[in-house]
């Protein structure tokens, strides 16, 4: 309940004062991490599904030394949908979840081809109906594979919209909503690269490192709620 109440409270303010303070956290975290991008390695939208069914629970490291291999053995979602399911779960094996991936994956890929002509769509409510494609999935394809303005909410986004006081909303959905309507249009992907990689680095769901922080002046976060990482001497 503590938990909650402080939520809501560092999601106060205007949405005017909000927007600043995200146009100010942009640019001081593009000047962090200049030339920051999705962590996936894909070239194309079927490419990037596929990372993105294979990243759940899984690093991005290591979806990227799996798919290596694999995209230039399965290039079609023909040649998905039609590969051998035990071969195909040994060969995604170390991604975690093996076996629910690649049927997943497969079904995903017979309803690209039954449905959308082998191509994977484009459009929000499209992308939806395939079997194992939620919003966050949907936005983060729509917007790195087709540069549509979409925010995807992973748990890194979520986390530091709410510690930046930007959402008090716990549901992706909604922190997507109250998102979409803070940041700029051509902002809202790199907005999302940009929250990932510092809460990667800095902004750790249980040992956030505040004095080490860039936009720490930006942030309603109890600096003193957070951990200091152990430094060596």
């Amino acid at each position: 309940m503590m938990a909650r109440q402080r939520a809501k409270a560092r999601g106060r303010g205007s949405p005017e004062e909000k927007q600043r303070r995200v146009l100010e956290v942009i640019r001081i975290l593009v000047r962090t991490y200049p030339g920051v991008t999705l962590a996936l390695n894909f070239t194309t939208p079927l490419e990037l599904l596929i990372a993105l069914i294979l990243a759940a629970q899984c690093t991005d490291e290591r979806v990227n030394q799996v798919t290596a291999n694999l995209f230039r053995k399965y290039r079609t979602p023909q040649a998905w949908a039609g590969a051998d399911r035990a071969v195909l779960e040994e060969e995604i094996r170390s991604t975690g979840f093996f076996r629910n991936k690649a049927k997943a994956i497969q079904e995903c890929c017979r309803t690209i081809v039954t449905r959308f002509e082998g191509r994977v769509p484009r459009a929000l409510e499209d992308l939806l109906i395939l079997p194992g494609v939620g919003r966050k999935t949907a936005n983060i394809l729509r917007g790195n594979a087709y540069g549509a303005p979409a925010i995807g909410v992973d748990t890194h986004v979520a986390r530091l919209a709410e510690r930046l006081g930007l959402s008090a909303e716990t549901d992706p959905d909604k922190i997507e909503l109250d998102l979409n309507g803070l940041v700029p249009d051509k902002e809202k992907v790199r907005f999302c690269h940009l929250l990932q990689t510092h809460g990667r680095g800095i902004c750790l769901a249980r040992r956030p490192n505040c004095p080490a922080c860039p936009i720490n002046q930006l942030c309603p976060y109890p600096v003193a709620a957070a951990i200091p990482l152990t430094l060596t001497r």
